[in-house]
């Protein structure tokens, strides 16, 4: 593909992706609600991810505390791992492996289901019968990922904090107590905020990415396994392109 090409296939990209994330957000706003959709995909989005994202929060907590015991002793770092421990993933590492782990599988689910609706005709099926697929099946997907992913990095956190725990008492001898009075002490509301704020972002960019990729399959079977691999990539991209600026906005902010 050439230069110029590759140009106009971007910024048509872009361009789609901010018109149906523009489109879905009026069409999750605008009544009626359709909350038995709502319910259903929350249900799909948030308690099938749990497990995947609590066996991932889990290990990288236990992997922060056993690397900084090892890495930085003479400091007498030893006495902080909650503090490390905490911060590291409320503000950083819960929101973004979160949205990385689920994100793939969410999004690449959305795309597969989409993209198979879009080449059996489906959702020309849902148009003939005046109804609006962005409403029937963007808006809940979309309502759905913007108040589970949130709920999962929380649920992330907490436990990601409780495995870096397992290794401060077990590892490093120290008391279960000693080491919450240390998380407890060193988060703030702030640190908190700017975690949660992250994972909102997080599940709209990877619903929108989801959706636009499924709504505009072309090429049968072949088309849906394509377009779900590129939303994998795409996300997993937007993620970490967004967290970058996100996390320099929350710093000023807060």
């Amino acid at each position: 593909m050439t230069l110029p090409a590759w140009f106009s296939a971007t910024a048509g990209t872009a361009g789609g992706l901010t018109l149906l994330g523009w489109r879905g957000l009026r069409a999750l706003l605008r009544p009626p609600y359709e909350l038995r959709l709502w319910l259903r995909e929350m249900e799909q989005i948030g308690v099938r991810s749990l497990g995947v994202a609590a066996i991932t929060t889990i290990f990288t907590g236990m992997v922060l505390a056993l690397q900084t015991s090892y890495s930085l002793p003479a400091l007498g770092v030893k006495f902080y791992i909650g503090t490390v421990v905490s911060k590291s993933l409320v503000r950083e590492l819960g929101p973004v492996l979160t949205a990385l782990i689920v994100g793939g599988r969410i999004g690449a689910g959305m795309t597969a289901e989409l993209g198979t609706m879009k080449v059996t005709e489906q959702i020309d099926a849902l148009r003939s019968m005046a109804t609006n697929p962005l409403k029937r099946l963007v808006a809940p997907r979309l309502a759905a990922a913007l108040v589970m992913l949130p709920v999962l990095t929380v649920i992330g956190d907490l436990l990601g904090i409780l495995g870096g725990m397992a290794i401060a008492v077990f590892q490093l001898r120290l008391t279960a107590g000693f080491y919450l009075n240390d998380v407890l002490g060193a988060l703030t509301l702030e640190d908190v905020f700017s975690g949660l704020g992250k994972s909102f972002f997080f599940a709209y960019f990877i619903t929108v990415i989801g959706c636009y990729n499924g709504l505009n399959v072309r090429g049968g079977a072949d088309g849906v396994g394509r377009a779900t691999t590129d939303t994998v990539v795409m996300a997993s991209i937007m993620v970490l392109v967004a967290d970058f600026f996100l996390t320099k906005l929350f710093y000023i902010v807060f």
